[in-house]
């Protein structure tokens, strides 16, 4: 059985190894990003079966990627997590994601966790997406 690719698009050192480790106790294979750019990039070169995004990043934003992604027709159906700090309802009323999308509808992320998370619950919202 191949093992799913899970891309985890963050700035923070500490939270990417946190995933990485749950994704790797979970047999899917962890590729890493640290902001919106180079994970676009990564997406486009080798597109994974899931996406765990921070919102706020510099240097291209997680909204940014999150936007391309769901009005991409080739991305549109990769599930993203969005694992944060924000709370959902912020996310979905700030001022950048309306601007982002431009006054159209915000698309609510596939789950959206708030950090931080117990590994359990990642772990969970991983398997809920991809199995």
């Amino acid at each position: 059985m191949m093992s799913k690719k899970v891309l985890v698009v963050d700035d923070d050192p500490d939270v990417r190894s946190f995933v990485i480790t749950v994704l790797d106790e979970n047999q899917y294979i962890p590729l890493v990003a640290k902001d919106g750019v180079e994970g676009f990039e990564m997406i486009e070169k080798d597109p994974p079966d899931l996406v765990i995004l921070d919102v706020l990043m510099p240097r291209g934003s997680g909204i940014r990627l999150y936007h391309k992604l769901k009005t991409t027709e080739k991305y549109k159906q990769i599930p993203i997590i969005m694992f944060t700090g924000i709370a959902l309802n912020s996310f979905l009323k700030s001022q950048k994601v309306l601007d982002e999308f431009k006054g159209g509808e915000v698309p609510e992320p596939d789950i959206y966790l708030e950090k931080p998370a117990d590994p359990e619950e990642l772990a969970a919202a991983v398997k809920k997406k991809i199995g």
